[in-house]
């Protein structure tokens, strides 16, 4: 069972980035004291009393406009209310009631998903203004008035929030199925694929970009295992294929990477490397999932015995941030390499999976440490007494230190190689904590 999603809208301007960023704890959404600064969702994980959900910032709402961006920034909003399990309703004091409040509201009254009505922009410790009682007409019951800017009143509400939401349990059986998500830009091949390994034309394909619309689980048992495969969304709507459209529907996509244990990220060998690519790659990395970076239409590139080295060359350059993944290059229109793909899904899921034991670990620690000394600053020298792994899928490990300003990324990165070196791990990205000694979890 993936995170709970929970998204935040409101009209424009009335603090949802900033507000968004205070309860992820970090500067992640651009904020500016301009209306529709905004545009693409945003997803950041919110954590409360050890439970986690993934927060969704969106564009503002005008109800009223059905041209431009903002009515793509409204299209959007509406998919990450659809896909979210809670809404927080972000409107403003200061403003008060205003008639996009209320149309906002109708709008959010059709989800039938619980909605939190957050006053915004109370920045006063102690009685509340007479104005506030105003929202009440909004007709959502309990009030939430907050400052997102210092943080007052945010704890009523997640505390509130994490009580409607579903999460995971820990002690929750592992399915035996590997579940896959196929993402990528519109276009990709995503739905050829599924349905190539499928054996049957169970997702719409065509060559108009986003035919399809909503993530569809597909499951498949064949000589490799158990598979659940989800294709996902076009990142573009039917008849909209403009520039900037294909941004507001990426949220189901992003879904089912939080939901799937390996992602395929697939590319478009005419086409190459784009930007998109590179945001999608980074939310699954982020996600610490086990990803596959699938090259499709190579039976439509023309080629000579260099080609490939070429392209692999680039890619490798291009998605340098996750140089664990594999990279293959397959036709979903012919079957090339189809096979391989799913011995790499095979492969790449149990190097997520995989658990080294503490007394290995140590060894290799060891061996590394005695290789390259760790390193010192004025005269103080990096110890690390102890590692062992706290967790799968990613494999995290926590290393005992005797100082983390010394244990800089560099050496992180040098041990992080030394485990790979060893074990292998590739397709799957690795966590490695520090702690001091004496410090608590």
């Amino acid at each position: 069972m993936a995170k709970p999603i929970v998204a935040i809208v409101g009209r424009p301007n009335v603090g949802k980035s900033t507000l968004f960023n205070k309860l992820i704890g970090q500067r992640l959404a651009i904020v500016e004291d301009t209306p529709g600064v905004t545009r693409d969702r945003i997803f950041g994980n919110c954590t409360w009393q050890n439970h986690s959900f993934l927060l969704v910032d969106t564009g503002g709402i005008e109800p009223s406009v059905d041209t431009g961006i903002l009515l793509h920034m409204r299209q959007q909003t509406q998919l990450a209310i659809d896909t979210a399990q809670a809404i927080l309703f972000v409107t403003d004091l200061k403003s008060g009631v205003t008639v996009a409040d209320e149309e906002v509201a109708d709008m959010l009254r059709r989800s039938n998903k619980p909605v939190f009505l957050v006053v915004n922009k109370c920045d006063n410790v102690g009685n509340q203004p007479a104005e506030l009682y105003d929202f009440y007409s909004l007709g959502f019951g309990d009030l939430y008035p907050v400052s997102s800017v210092h943080g007052h009143g945010t704890g009523d509400l997640l505390e509130d929030l994490c009580k409607v939401l579903s999460f995971p349990e820990e002690s929750e059986e592992e399915n035996d199925r590997i579940s896959v998500a196929v993402i990528g830009r519109p276009n990709v091949g995503k739905s050829s694929l599924v349905n190539r390994i499928l054996g049957e034309n169970r997702m719409i394909v065509a060559n108009e970009a986003g035919t399809t619309r909503d993530a569809i689980d597909s499951d498949v048992d064949n000589q490799w295992g158990k598979f659940t495969f989800i294709d996902t969304a076009g990142l573009r709507k039917r008849g909209k294929v403009e520039d900037g459209v294909e941004r507001y529907s990426a949220v189901r996509s992003l879904a089912a990477v939080e939901r799937a244990q390996v992602c395929i990220i697939m590319i478009d060998a005419t086409v190459g490397f784009t930007e998109q690519d590179s945001k999608v790659a980074g939310f699954a990395h982020e996600q610490g999932k086990a990803c596959i970076i699938a090259v499709n239409k190579w039976d439509a590139v023309e080629k000579d015995d260099k080609t490939m080295g070429v392209f692999r060359q680039q890619l490798e350059e291009d998605f340098s941030f996750m140089s664990y993944a594999p990279i293959i290059f397959i036709s979903a229109a012919t079957g090339q390499r189809i096979d391989k793909l799913m011995e790499l899904i095979c492969a790449v899921d149990s190097q997520n999976a995989l658990r080294i034991p503490t007394g290995a670990l140590n060894e290799l620690l060891a061996r590394a440490t005695a290789r390259v000394q760790p390193p010192s600053d004025k005269g103080r020298r990096l110890k690390i007494y102890y590692m062992t792994q706290i967790s799968t899928r990613p494999p995290t490990f926590v290393a005992f230190i005797n100082s983390k300003a010394l244990f800089h990324f560099s050496y992180e990165r040098y041990l992080e190689n030394q485990i790979r070196e060893v074990y292998g791990l590739e397709g799957t990205p690795i966590r490695i904590e520090s702690r001091e000694r004496g410090e608590k979890k």
